[in-house]
């Protein structure tokens, strides 16, 4: 069963089937279900069954595990965009006696807290919440596995505690908060933490055979902004839309982008997947991707969303192992990406009232030392500074209210850079961090740090013949 939208050419459309086909085959999954998104809107959805004619349509819940935590991390950010909480603050300050309250907010939302993987026995997936009524039972008695700050470890326990540190500050539950701050300002009206019909059921398919049982449905109480949510593929797509471009009633533009900053370096042999701020992170095929995987017995998941390529895609299965929805949805962008790539707007002209004329005059080449870079403006009185050949630092500058610019990517990410002027008003240099680039590289009464040799530039014979030179 498929619904699709004209937006799709039937070849895409055809090669999206096949690919959700062989995987629900392949991987032998009762219920297959997907879509992508292309610009802010959904356009296709297939779904396949083994069961004909009961396919799941695009309004049919799923559970969707870790993809919770993405939820749970726009809650965190939220208060943070409100000023309630600082992602540098400890947890002691706003959830007191956790035992581990000199770990940080941006620690537990990017896994390098260094906090076990799983909370003590007996496995909380397959077990109801009330094993766990408190805090140290989720955390045990040997919570930390790591050093903090040191290295990325994912924990579970740590996405309990930005549950209950979201229940500390906003004085509501953690599900009250996600329904009035994130489903209901975006739309979300079939995700849920509960099952609401209709939903499918979750399966284990036996490993060496063609048969199944079925999997317990367990509420995970505390650990539920883990990993609790039901949702489907309409809602999942409508909140990869979010991901993408930021709503301004649930977290603006600029926090989403934060949120998909790595926030540390990769484990060795993951040099192609990072994490952010509650987001995974993925670099595949020259395609940089931001979203999440989810898994609970009976259900996997995966939310991928390609920002450059103004695509994202959802795949859904009802089974614990097999088919691989992220792998899916990773697939499904590649497959629209490059059947149909992005048409680029239309070339236009600065508006009228962001032509400023002192910034023009700082457009075209400067030299740090005699690396020669090109400046040109960008939307909104914004700047990129660039190397005009070979290699060098490349940046994207965002315009400050009290004057100069904050770089946005690269070395040189929050990085100011600022116009020095003469005591008569004229442009001396650009200062990027203390580096100076002037007009001219190393011209004579320009501000170069450690000065310039009297003698200027000299040919070779005239560099043979300096009296305090080695030339070899």
């Amino acid at each position: 069963m498929t619904s699709s939208f004209e937006d799709l050419l039937p070849s895409t459309e055809r090669a999206l089937l096949h690919r959700i086909a062989v995987a629900q085959t392949e991987g032998r999954a009762p219920s297959f279900v997907a879509g992508v998104v292309r610009e802010g809107r959904t356009v296709w959805f297939g779904s396949r069954s083994c069961v004909d004619g009961h396919a799941p349509d695009a309004e049919t819940q799923f559970r969707i595990g870790s993809i919770t935590k993405v939820f749970t991390a726009v809650l965190v950010m939220r208060l943070r965009d409100e000023g309630l909480i600082g992602l540098d603050d400890p947890l002691e300050k706003h959830l007191k006696g956790t035992g581990v309250g000199e770990v940080t907010i941006a620690q537990l939302l990017g896994h390098s807290a260094g906090l076990a993987a799983e909370s003590p026995a007996p496995w909380w997936e397959r077990t109801p919440g009330t094993t766990r009524p408190e805090l140290a039972d989720v955390l045990g008695e040997r919570p930390r596995v790591h050093p903090a700050g040191r290295l990325f470890h994912y924990s579970n326990p740590g996405y309990t505690l930005l549950g209950s540190l979201v229940e500390a500050v906003r004085g509501v539950s953690w599900e009250e908060a996600l329904r009035t701050e994130i489903l209901e300002p975006l739309g979300l009206d079939r995700t849920s933490v509960r099952p609401v019909a209709p939903h499918a059921g979750g399966w284990a398919v036996h490993p060496w055979a063609d048969v199944m049982l079925p999997e317990p449905l367990e509420d995970l109480g505390l650990m539920a902004p883990a990993g609790v949510l039901w949702s489907t593929v309409g809602d999942l797509c409508r909140f990869a839309a979010f991901l993408a471009e930021g709503d301004d009633r649930v977290l603006r533009r600029a926090t989403v982008e934060e949120m998909r900053v790595p926030a540390v370096p990769p484990a060795p042999g993951d040099a192609e997947w990072g994490y952010g701020l509650g987001l995974q992170l993925l670099r595949q095929g020259g395609r940089t991707l931001v979203g999440h995987t989810g898994s609970l017995p009976g259900f996997v998941a995966g939310l991928w969303v390609s920002v450059e390529d103004g695509l994202a895609a959802v795949a859904l299965a009802n089974a614990t192992s097999g088919p691989l929805p992220s792998a899916v949805a990773v697939d499904l962008v590649r497959i629209v990406a490059e059947a149909e790539p992005r048409i680029p707007e239309p070339w236009r002209p600065l508006p009228e009232a962001e032509v400023d004329e002192e910034l023009l005059a700082l457009t075209g080449p400067w030299y740090w030392g005699t690396y020669a870079y090109g400046l040109r403006v960008g939307p909104g009185r914004g700047v990129v500074l660039e190397p005009l050949r070979g290699a060098g630092r490349r940046a994207t500058f965002r315009a400050l209210p009290e004057g100069g610019w904050s770089g946005l990517d690269g070395y040189y990410q929050g990085e100011t850079l600022r116009v020095v002027r003469r005591p008569d008003g004229t442009v001396s240099h650009l200062d990027l961090g203390s580096f100076v680039f002037t007009r001219e590289p190393y011209e004579q009464g320009d501000a170069v740090p450690g000065g310039v040799d009297e003698a200027g530039w000299r040919g070779l014979q005239q560099a043979r013949r300096g009296e305090a030179r080695c030339f070899t």
